[in-house]
């Protein structure tokens, strides 16, 4: 199997998993743990995911048991990424909770995977030329070269009717962009009723105490639909909080623009610090996308800006409970330095 970039670079490798040529965009991440959990991340639909821990599947996939109706140890109810590159795959595994190994995994979704790679030779070609479209071959059947941006890759992957978790006194309407399992998990600890509902849903017409708007693939602006409900939403007084994708189609909503990173942030340890304070906080990444905070109006002011690269990491109303967060507070496998944000929307809602 070889990989090849639309730079005309051209890596070599060995297949395993899924028998198969696929095209995406060739993104990476910089986790050691939770492969399981970042297979499963419908913010990598359409993309070929770079690991670059030099060790994967060493502890093979875990047991895929439902609790609250949501899988345990997925974060949704199937592997989303086009393809896999990893530096040495470990075929043998062992883990309490382990059943099947990571190649077999792969092949039940129908899914390449390719290793013996270089993948931090290969992530430094991506951080130095940008996120690009790039195609796994395999046994020299070619493919269609594939844009993901050019999709709305948000209709693809989140729910398709409206859906009911728990049974508690506040009720959080969930606009479903691609949310991971982790934030419903996350609001149902807190005692709530989350009602999820697909991107493209008239979400306006539902009784709700308070709307977080999820994490998702792709350009915010093919989510017209959210965007034009949100600013609805925003004339009223109930909490809105949004998480990654959310974030942007806050900002959009409000009359901000975005725009497209050059290679993304992709990584457990992305330090982010807190407007107006010496509070940084280490974080779990993933997207594409960032907001332009010079296109705030002055009822909006940042919430937080990535340290690395100044990009801004969130937003809050001046005057009105809504805020939203870039990174992932709900992130498995952490870090868990921002979880206490869901205490804040919580309280957000009670107060209102």
């Amino acid at each position: 199997m070889k990989l090849i970039l639309e730079n005309g670079t051209q890596i070599n490798g060995t297949s395993f998993g899924y028998q198969r040529s696929v095209a995406g965009e060739v993104v990476f991440n910089t986790a050691m743990t939770g492969y399981p959990e970042s297979l499963t991340d419908p913010s990598y639909k359409g993309q070929i995911l770079v690991l670059t821990y030099p060790l994967i599947g060493n502890y093979g996939v875990p047991r895929s048991s439902l609790i609250n109706n949501i899988l345990e140890s997925f974060e949704s109810d199937k592997i989303q990424i086009g393809g896999l590159i990893v530096s040495e795959y470990s075929e043998n595994y062992n883990h309490w909770n382990a059943e099947i190994s990571l190649g077999e995994w792969l092949k039940e979704y129908k899914v390449p995977g390719m290793f013996g790679v270089d993948t931090r030779m290969l992530t430094k070609i991506i951080r130095k030329k940008g996120a690009m479209p790039g195609k796994m071959i395999c046994n020299d059947k070619e493919v269609d070269s594939y844009d993901p941006d050019k999709d709305n890759l948000v209709d693809k992957v989140c729910v398709k009717e409206k859906t009911v978790y728990g049974n508690g006194k506040k009720r959080i309407l969930l606009i479903d962009c691609g949310v991971k399992n982790n934030i419903i998990r996350h609001l149902l600890k807190r005692d709530v009723t989350v009602i999820r509902v697909p991107w493209n849903d008239n979400f306006l017409k539902e009784e709700y105490d308070g709307i977080l708007i999820s994490n998702g693939p792709g350009n915010p602006k093919h989510c017209d639909i959210t965007i034009n409900n949100l600013a609805k939403a925003m004339k009223q007084t109930k909490p809105i909080m949004g998480i990654c994708l959310g974030n942007q189609l806050m900002a959009l909503a409000s009359g901000a623009d975005t725009y497209k990173l050059k290679y993304g942030h992709r990584s457990h340890n992305q330090p982010v610090i807190l407007e107006n304070s010496n509070k940084a906080y280490i974080t779990s990444q993933n997207h594409g996308y960032a907001i332009n905070r010079k296109t705030l109006s002055k009822e909006w002011e940042p919430l937080f800006t990535n340290l690395n690269d100044g990009t801004n990491e969130g937003i809050r109303h001046k005057s009105m409970p809504f805020f939203s967060a870039q990174f992932h507070p709900e992130a498995s496998s952490g870090p868990t330095d921002t979880e206490f944000l869901f205490d804040d929307f919580l309280e957000m809602i009670k107060e209102s």
